[in-house]
């Protein structure tokens, strides 16, 4: 049996944000195994100007990744949706190994499986410093925020 990560496509409002919401949730976990479940095995992604393909390589990304991006933490809002397909912004913010902070502003499209793993992910990100005290994302997003935009600036 293949697998399977509801919601599944084709999606409703409802099922849409729920579907950004996993995937906050799962982010912000900064596993990368657990994270890679919600790809399919041959799951194509571009990020920034790296390109990547299987959960394999997304694995090994994402370890690099939140190797240098330390206290990752992250939040995602739905912006559109159509059958199969997701756009979606976000906000993260971190700090490098010398203890400078960054937001990193970014949009992201989803494609996915009628099993609802997603074949495809397109990210584009920014990098912004910031001070410390400039922080507004310090953890998970608690669920009583759950489906809350959030602020551009």
């Amino acid at each position: 049996m293949p697998e399977t990560r509801p919601p599944l496509p084709p999606f409703t409002a409802e099922t849409a944000r729920q579907k950004v919401q996993a995937a906050e949730d799962a982010w912000n976990t900064r596993d990368p195994q657990r994270v890679a479940l919600a790809y399919t095995p041959d799951s194509v992604w571009r990020n920034r100007s790296e390109f990547l393909h299987g959960r394999a390589e997304i694995v090994a990304f994402l370890t690099r990744k939140w190797e240098r991006e330390l206290d990752y933490a992250l939040r995602k809002s739905l912006w559109a949706f159509h059958e199969n397909r997701i756009a979606v912004r976000f906000q993260y913010e971190w700090h490098d190994a010398a203890g400078q902070w960054w937001r990193s502003y970014g949009n992201e499209q989803w494609e996915f499986t009628d099993q609802g793993l997603m074949s495809r992910r397109e990210a584009s990100i920014n990098d912004v410093a910031i001070a410390g005290s400039e922080r507004r994302i310090t953890g998970p997003r608690p669920p009583e925020e759950h489906g809350l935009e959030i602020p551009l600036r």
